[in-house]
């Protein structure tokens, strides 16, 4: 079969109109949104098109590959700055430890392969200098050559480029490494065959941070971690990345926070903290974050936003007409308060690639922004969050409702069931998800995904009893901690509950309020006991209520939170005020640790 495409050009509007039901294909060579905005009966929007974009991580391969897909006769170009085109970089502190066996097995894509599959001009260590947008010209340097491309439409994908700080020293520092790409990755591992290097110190307690750590503990090296913040993962409240700093220690990994590093001694052999330590290093990762790669977009006058950010419309374009950004280099909005944000993660920059193409494929396509979602394999833990935290939801200016709950990630009778602790934060007044924690070595990727869909899907705290998974005792439990996180936050929100966090027990004590152990007396013996608390195990509790004062409210706390909220409503209904400790024993025991007394 044949398709012709012919030329007429003394046919009238009206001819084609009569014709153009017969015959005749009738092409109409204007831009997507030039075709929207009305177009001939009959005409089919084919524009004539050349796309180039310079980029850095796999959003580019996804957007040439879906472009591809959806314009064959279209001359796409990609402008790579450095040597590979589409690498894995999510897996390169894997590569460190040997877990990834082979370099090249992060290597996903070539030139080549997307020539052959794709028909791309894919072109590697070719840096783009300057945009004219008014010409729609880009200027590239390949070598020692420079030379001008043109476009129709350009796709701006530079990603995020390491933060390095200013600390004395550190540029005289031979020892000192960033890991963002497979070149820093050779580096790195060139350093640790040819130096052999004993002590390891990672400036920044991130989820990179933290997985270079653990791979270079695997690697036999001594590693301690500085962190600026409180605690480590600072996307996590305190509390919940109390459980990951207590595995880190206990895998032999040192961490300190609230400390950073001052100054770079000895060609950075030592590193100088704020406090004064000196800590001997003999090669150190710079983890600190990142930020929007924008220079270039911003000499070229495209507006930026939030953080150096490049600020995008909803169709993914620029201020600038016919140039679109995607990744980690652009303003996204944070979904769940409409606030701009940066999202530097994988499955947001990917899904973006796709959509732009889409855009200028003329499909409808909107950027609805994100929502954050992570997870970390810290040895034998994994730590995952979405949406909000519940310090960046006060920050925001929302009045969250927070509910802790601990679970097994299968049947509790199955055999190897491990432990899971969720948080959840939510509006108490309408339901609304804000975010949810998980910390595990099981399952918690399963629930965290979970609770990022009902977000997504604008589901509340009243439909997450309603969800029905899978289950069999291997799998799963049959009221899956999803659910009964969903059960526990209604409690609160109906009023049947009430609850005092963790750091608002001190205060509440001092204000007079009385705590209240339900616990039994071989836990307290075996786990410890908190200070001046009163103890009445659960099953003797209703038969010694009158040795509790009417007058005095309580707090009451048992190792999870359970019995603690049965023990809650036998004293509510006893006419006794009281309050649940959330989370109990086990979350106050990992985060107060001394506070708790051992007989």
């Amino acid at each position: 079969m044949f398709t012709l495409f012919k030329r007429i050009p003394s046919m009238s509007t009206a001819d084609l109109q009569k014709e153009g039901a017969k015959e005749w294909t009738v092409l109409d060579v204007r831009t997507p949104a030039e075709y929207r905005s009305g177009h001939i009966a009959y005409a089919k929007n084919v524009p004539l098109n050349k796309v180039a974009g310079f980029t850095q991580k796999g959003d580019k391969k996804l957007a040439a590959t879906r472009l591809r897909r959806l314009k064959e006769a279209a001359e796409i170009i990609v402008f790579e700055k450095g040597p590979f085109v589409s690498f894995a970089n999510c897996g390169l502190p894997y590569a460190i430890s040997g877990e990834i066996e082979e370099r090249d097995a992060l290597l996903v894509q070539t030139p080549e392969a997307l020539k052959k599959r794709f028909n791309l001009d894919v072109r590697p260590f070719h840096e783009v200098l300057a945009i004219e947008p008014e010409e729609k010209t880009v200027t590239v340097k390949h070598g020692e050559h420079v030379f001008t491309e043109s476009y129709d439409t350009l796709i701006l994908s530079p990603g995020a480029k390491p933060l390095v700080p200013a600390i004395k020293g550190l540029e005289e520092a031979t020892n000192a490494f960033s890991l963002r790409n497979v070149p820093d990755l050779d580096q790195i591992m060139a350093h640790l065959e040819d130096k052999k290097p004993q002590k390891a110190t990672i400036i920044g307690a991130g989820f990179i941070g933290l997985e270079v750590a653990e791979n270079l503990h695997k690697k036999g090296l001594e590693v301690t971690i500085v962190e600026k913040a409180p605690h480590v993962l600072p996307p996590l409240d305190e509390e919940m990345a109390a459980y990951v700093k207590n595995e880190l220690i206990k895998q032999g990994v040192k961490v300190l926070t609230s400390q950073s590093a001052t100054a770079f001694e000895k060609a950075g052999q030592e590193i100088v903290l704020e406090d004064g330590t000196v800590l001997a290093s003999d090669v150190t990762i710079l983890s600190v974050g990142v930020q929007p790669e924008t220079d270039l977009a911003k000499r070229a006058g495209i507006e930026l936003g939030h953080r150096g950010g490049i600020l995008v419309d909803e169709q993914y374009q620029t201020s600038k007409k016919d140039i679109y950004a995607v990744g980690d280099a652009i303003v996204v909005k944070q979904q769940i308060t409409n606030e701009d944000t940066l999202i530097s993660l994988a499955s947001p920059t990917n899904r973006q690639g796709r959509q732009v193409a889409d855009v200028l494929g003329g499909l409808a396509r909107k950027n609805k922004g994100s929502i954050g979602t992570a997870i970390v394999r810290v040895f034998d833990l994994a730590a995952a969050s979405t949406g909000l935290s519940e310090r960046s939801a006060k920050l925001a200016g929302l009045n969250p409702q927070v509910v802790h709950l601990s679970g097994k990630d299968h049947a509790g009778y199955y055999p190897d069931a491990t432990d899971i602790y969720l948080k959840l934060i939510f509006d108490a007044d309408t339901g609304k998800i804000y975010g949810a924690q998980g910390i595990g070595a099981k399952g918690v990727d399963k629930r965290i995904d979970i609770l990022a869909t009902a977000i997504k899907g604008g589901l509340t705290i009243f439909d997450l009893p309603e969800l029905e998974f899978t289950y069999a005792p291997p799998f799963g439990s049959a009221k899956d901690p999803v659910n009964m996180i969903g059960y526990a936050a209604i409690n609160l929100a109906e009023g049947i509950s009430e609850n005092i966090q963790w750091h608002e027990l001190t205060e509440a004590l001092e204000n007079g309020k009385q705590l209240l152990d339900v616990r039994s007396e071989m836990e307290l013996a075996n786990n410890g006991r908190f200070q001046q608390a009163l103890h009445i195990p659960l099953d003797e509790l209703r038969d010694r209520l009158s040795e509790l004062d009417p007058s005095v409210s309580y707090v009451v706390t048992c190792h999870s939170g359970l019995r603690s909220y049965i023990a809650e409503r036998i004293l509510k209904q006893a006419g006794i005020n009281c309050q649940n400790l959330d989370g109990a024993f086990s979350l106050y025991n990992t985060i107060k640790p001394e506070m708790i007394i051992h007989d």
